[in-house]
């Protein structure tokens, strides 16, 4: 008895460092995460942008212990949503990112950029941002400035794009999550236009399924896109349900 006794105190003698030398692993200032989606249509700011047909979207981030993040996120897109020639949408962007309890700051720049697409004038379609948010808890709201023509439309610097967001965790993987946005374009009132959103996801197994309902009142005149090929046209800025499937890791 009295050995094992002996026995057990030096086991627990060598052991005990070892957790303590585990313990006191150092956490990394350094995080790199990247994600993927499937999406039946894609909606920016409540418009189609692949004419009806699915998308395939992901992207990587990397963020700093400091705030400090980069980040890159692709999808598909149609010629004939604006980029002409082009079938491919590359977000890059930056910026920093600071807690204060419930509260919480964002502050950065994204460019988007259309390899292959042409704006008529022998380059291609791009637009570049600033933007500033705000969050408390699950709400969040976010002003975005173009600091460029918008998607190179003509004298639309300094377009505007108020967005006010909510996700909410309902446990046990059910999520709901809403939204309101306005665009105003600059200089080309019959472009501006509201958008909205409702949605519901859930989490199986760590692949995110969601359920949304995009509606905007932007005008037909202005976002109806048509297909050169057959002149088949559609209302980009019509009600529509988005179904999608995503991980993130």
């Amino acid at each position: 008895m009295k050995k094992s006794l002996v026995a057990l105190a030096l086991v627990s003698a060598f052991a005990a460092p070892v957790f303590a030398e585990e313990a006191a692993a150092p956490v990394s200032d350094h995080t790199l995460t990247g994600n993927v989606g499937l999406f039946s249509s894609y909606r920016f700011r409540g418009i189609d942008q692949t004419f009806g047909k699915p998308a395939l979207q992901g992207g990587f981030d990397y963020s700093h212990s400091s705030g400090v993040y980069l980040g890159n996120w692709n999808s598909n897109v149609s010629e004939y949503a604006g980029f002409p020639d082009g079938n491919l949408e590359m977000d890059f962007y930056g910026g920093y990112k600071a807690a204060f309890g419930d509260f919480g700051v964002d502050v950065g720049a994204l460019y988007y950029y259309y390899p292959g697409s042409t704006n008529g004038f022998g380059r291609s379609v791009d637009n570049f941002e600033v933007y500033l948010g705000a969050s408390w808890k699950f709400v969040t709201f976010k002003y975005s400035q173009a600091l460029t023509n918008y998607f190179d439309i003509a004298n639309t610097k300094n377009t505007k794009y108020f967005d006010l967001s909510a996700n909410y965790d309902l446990g046990e993987g059910w999520g709901v999550n809403g939204h309101v946005g306005y665009t105003a374009v600059s200089h080309s009132d019959a472009l501006d236009y509201s958008d909205w959103k409702i949605g519901v996801t859930k989490d199986i197994g760590g692949y995110v399924f969601g359920l949304s309902y995009v509606d905007t009142d932007a005008s037909k005149d202005s976002y109806t896109w048509t297909k050169a090929t057959s002149g088949k046209q559609i209302y980009a800025g019509k009600a529509t349900a988005v179904l999608s499937v995503s991980k993130s890791f």
